[in-house]
């Protein structure tokens, strides 16, 4: 497996861990019963969190694509490796200021994560532009 293909794997853990701590370490009020339960999520923490969860959710289908396009296509590989990696810590540090709530910083590392996916996209058609 390539490290572009952990990547996606490793997108999947980072929005899972976005919400299981305050699950799973016992929160008081989660009722694993009631897993939705939306006044589990009148905590402002908790609600940050959840919206940082969603927002992984969202994000991973043009990430996972993005990233096996690129593959399958014949983008250079060290380039899509080093994007999809770069792609990981800023979606790490977007937790981190969601979590945090800042949300301009949020909104500047959402473009920047939304920018390294269209690229990662694109690999393919400017492949024979880029140096070997």
């Amino acid at each position: 497996m390539t490290i572009a293909e952990w990547c996606i794997f490793g997108a999947v853990i980072l929005y899972l861990l976005t919400i299981v701590p305050f699950k799973a370490l016992g929160s008081p009020g989660f009722d694993n019963g009631r897993p939705r339960d939306p006044g589990f999520y009148d905590d402002p923490l908790r609600t940050r969190a959840l919206g940082a969860h969603l927002n992984g959710i969202e994000t991973f289908p043009f990430f996972a694509v993005a990233v096996l396009l690129s593959e399958f296509r014949g983008a250079p590989q060290h380039l899509v490796d080093e994007l999809a990696v770069l792609f990981l810590i800023v979606r790490a540090a977007y937790v981190l200021t969601y979590i945090g709530d800042r949300p301009t910083l949020r909104s500047i590392l959402w473009s920047i994560g939304f920018a390294i996916n269209t690229a990662i996209f694109f690999l393919p058609a400017i492949r024979h532009w880029l140096p070997s």
